[in-house]
């Protein structure tokens, strides 16, 4: 991936964080623009057309979920990292449905920034290219003959099994949250438990360690994410 290549904006309405953020970025030669506020926000999207965008919930004037909103009924597809406080997991699950990519912990560290970029970024890329096959360590994926395999060996997995997984590597490095694998994989709102079991049975089936899994990481409260190195 080349950063110096990809241009980020910032939207947040407090100065240190943004200061930080752009000499953080920087330092990594992204391309870094700000926007304090929401209509700031929009105008600077239509103006620069970022890669991505780090977007504080808490604006003054169009909220952060109201943005994201904005962006993805317009068909914007730009990858989207939401700031956030470690107490506000309503708010983060809300911009997930949404359509966010990821979000990011206020305190946050700038590694752990960095690599939530990189799989936002990997995910778009890997969408655009549309690519057949889904390879990860010891985990490959054919999205064409639903055919999976663990170092080589072909793993048997049911038909919600598969679903789920196939919504995992196709949203690889992103996290999709509880309601959202529940409406695509089972139509509509279903018991939660379901769900954590069929995680469970693939886990023991593609995991080389399922109680540390490597693959499918969970996202305490919020739902899942198919990690991605």
């Amino acid at each position: 991936m080349n950063a110096v290549a990809t241009n980020i904006l910032v939207v947040d309405d407090e100065p240190a964080i943004r200061r930080l953020l752009r000499t953080s970025l920087s330092s990594q030669d992204f391309r870094v623009q700000e926007a304090a506020d929401g209509r700031q926000a929009l105008a600077e999207i239509e103006r620069s057309h970022p890669d991505l965008i780090i977007l504080d919930l808490g604006l003054p004037d169009i909220s952060g979920l109201d943005l994201i909103r904005i962006l993805r009924t317009g068909g914007n597809p730009v990858p989207i990292l939401v700031l956030s406080s470690r107490v506000d997991e309503k708010g983060k699950v809300e911009a997930l449905d949404l359509g966010a990519d990821d979000y990011v912990t206020k305190p946050f560290g700038t590694a752990e920034l960095f690599a939530r970029i990189r799989a936002a970024l990997r995910h778009r890329l890997q969408q655009q290219g549309e690519q057949p096959v889904f390879q990860n360590g010891d985990l490959s994926v054919d999205l064409v003959r639903r055919i999976v395999r663990v170092r080589g060996a072909e793993v048997k997995l049911s038909p919600k099994e598969y679903d789920i997984l196939r919504l995992l590597v196709a949203h690889a490095g992103k996290i999709l949250t509880h309601r959202m694998l529940m409406s695509e994989v089972w139509g509509g709102e279903t018991d939660v438990q379901y769900l954590r079991i069929y995680i469970r049975q693939l886990r023991q089936k593609i995991e080389a360690s399922p109680e540390r899994p490597r693959y499918i990481l969970t996202e305490t409260g919020v739902g899942y994410r198919l990690n991605v190195d």
